[in-house]
Formats: structure tokens, C-alpha cells, sequence
């Protein structure tokens, strides 16, 4: 089984981002940083999911298990379902790149357990802010 630690980070006027992911299991430790640009947290948050998917499919077609601290982002992909028009199209992608594994689940982690994709996010953000 993969774990994928996903978190993004995102300051300033106009708001930039940059999402952390960090993949643990099956023999693998990646830690993957990246810019993503002007968006909102929550657009942050689904992005750096849909980034945790795609490097987890390069990995493994088994069990991903998806850790995060948006609840915004766990409680959509768990129902499947978000209000939110702006953020219903990243759901649906995230959705389409879960069905490939056997396995694929999402839980809410408190930041204090997230602290490696926290960090990776955070890295980016402040090279990119300079």
C-alpha cells in the first residue's frame, strides 16, 4: 500500500499556491514540491490531490491511501459530491484518476500528522515568493 500525504500552500495578494506531496510504501519515499500558481486554498488543496493520484499511478495500480488536512477536500472525495461549481470539476478529475487502483481511500489527518507535505508545500511557496 501507498501512503500519499498531500497539503498546499498558498499567501499573498493576488493569492499564489504551491502543493507538497509526500508517497511512502511499497519501497518508494518521494517528496514532490510545486508551484501551482494564482488560486484559492481549497483550488490548492484539490490540486495537490490530483498531483498525489497522478504520481501514485506512476507507482503502483494497488491501494493508495490519500492523507490530507482539508476537510473540504476529504469530505468531497469520500462523498463524491461538492457544492461548489468551482471546485466540481476538479473533483470529477480527482474521481477519474482514483478508479485505476484496486483501492483508493481518503482520510483527514490533523496538520501535526501532515507535517512532511506541509513542508514540501511551504518550500515551494517561499521559492517561487522571492
Amino acid at each position: 500500500m501507498l501512503e500519499v500525504f498531500i497539503d498546499a500552500a498558498t499567501a499573498g495578494s493576488p493569492k499564489v499556491s504551491a502543493v507538497g506531496v509526500f508517497i511512502r510504501g511499497e519501497g518508494h519515499l518521494i517528496k514532490h514540491k510545486e508551484f501551482v500558481g494564482e488560486m484559492d486554498n481549497h483550488v490548492a488543496e484539490f490540486t495537490a490531490l490530483l498531483k498525489g493520484l497522478e504520481l501514485a499511478a506512476d507507482l503502483t495500480s494497488e491501494m493508495v491511501s490519500i492523507k490530507s488536512d482539508s476537510k473540504v477536500v476529504v469530505d468531497a472525495f469520500e462523498k463524491e459530491f461538492i457544492k461548489n461549481p468551482l471546485y466540481k470539476p476538479l473533483l470529477e478529475e480527482a474521481l477519474a484518476r482514483s478508479k485505476p487502483f484496486s483501492y483508493c481511500f481518503i482520510k483527514w489527518i490533523p496538520d501535526s500528522q501532515n507535517r512532511a507535505a506541509h513542508d514540501l508545500a511551504g518550500t515551494a511557496l517561499r521559492a517561487n515568493r522571492k
